[in-house]
């Protein structure tokens, strides 16, 4: 199994946790909510559905069709009698088994070096409200490290080569310098913000009933700038 097609079977099972749903509505979320599958297809959504129902993880029912909008008009219409959809093959919807909730849970406990890699962080933070606080902890401080490493690879690649570099190369390094910087300060906010929460609940009176270690975003920073991309892309 790819990199990619074991993030997207990720990403698919910790959708479906949330809720049963269609081809058509995966692959939407897909794109809106993880933006790291913008550029898939259903022939690569199809397949891993496939797979992720013969391994017993998701199985398949038929759902309702939601009627065809007629030509030209801007009005909704809702889902299509039953006496519309004969001939017509009814959507399949997707459903997470029991067995596939537990292979979940068992992703989101992994924090292993690939949970750190860019395209793989991302969906792991899209699923951060699933996951225990101490696998957080552990994913973002190994985020933090690798990004730090590149960071070091990178400063010492331009110290050999700058002399070397046009302008224009030259600010480009300059400028994945400064976003991996960007990320890295971050990170440091998510880090002291999640050890802060933690903190504040083991002296709070009320500790023992706080407790819930999955779902919590207790001191989680609420501003209006959003993570930064791991691709590297930090256009606001």
């Amino acid at each position: 199994m790819s990199r990619r097609s074991g993030i997207l079977e990720f990403a698919v099972l910790g959708l479906l946790r949330e809720s049963p749903m269609h081809g058509y509505e995966l692959r939407k979320r897909l794109n809106t909510s993880l933006g790291i599958f913008r550029a898939f297809s259903y022939g690569t959504l199809y397949p891993c559905l496939k797979t992720l129902v013969a391994n017993g993880w998701l199985i398949e029912e038929p759902g309702s069709v939601p009627a065809e909008l007629p030509s030209g008009s801007g009005r909704a219409v809702g889902p299509a009698p039953a006496s519309s959809l004969a001939g017509r093959r009814a959507k399949i919807v997707y459903r997470l088994t029991a067995e596939g909730k537990e292979h979940f849970e068992e992703l989101l406990s992994h924090t292993g070096p690939d949970s750190w890699e860019d395209e793989h962080f991302a969906a792991r933070f899209a699923f951060f409200g699933q996951t225990e606080r101490e696998v957080r902890m552990r994913v973002l401080e190994g985020r933090r490290s690798r990004l730090e490493e590149r960071l070091e690879k990178m400063s010492a690649s331009l110290a050999r080569t700058r002399e070397r570099l046009d302008d224009y190369t030259l600010e480009l390094q300059r400028h994945g310098m400064e976003s991996v910087e960007r990320e890295v300060r971050w990170l440091n906010e998510l880090i002291e913000s999640e050890r802060s929460g933690r903190d504040q609940r083991r002296s709070s009176p009320e500790g023992s009933a706080q407790q819930n270690t999955a779902g919590e975003p207790d001191g989680l920073p609420r501003r209006g700038n959003t993570p930064p991309d791991p691709s590297g892309d930090t256009a606001k």
